[in-house]
């Protein structure tokens, strides 16, 4: 291999590092807990987001996803409403 192609190849690869690591260390504003019944199953999970929007929908779709079998399932469980949350900044 030509070493500008080497060098490229590697510049790529760090880019790409940098994006994920970037990506992971943003700033996380909002932390939230949501506690979901469905099926006679209570399933507590939290989610963090930007705003208490994004962070709502991450723990409702964490405790959805522990709690349902299937994409219908799925579906029907994300519709519900949680019976308690609460919200904090981390």
């Amino acid at each position: 291999m030509k070493p500008i192609v080497v060098v490229l190849i590697l510049a790529a690869a760090a880019a790409f590092m940098g994006v994920v690591v970037w990506s992971t260390l943003q700033a996380v504003e909002v932390e939230c807990e949501v506690c979901l019944e469905f099926e006679g199953r209570e399933v507590c999970r939290q989610g963090r987001g930007a705003t208490q929007e994004e962070a709502l929908a991450a723990a409702q779709q964490s405790t959805c996803g522990g709690n349902t079998s299937g994409m219908a399932e799925s579906i029907a469980c994300l519709s519900r409403s949680p019976n308690r949350s609460s919200c904090s900044a981390p």
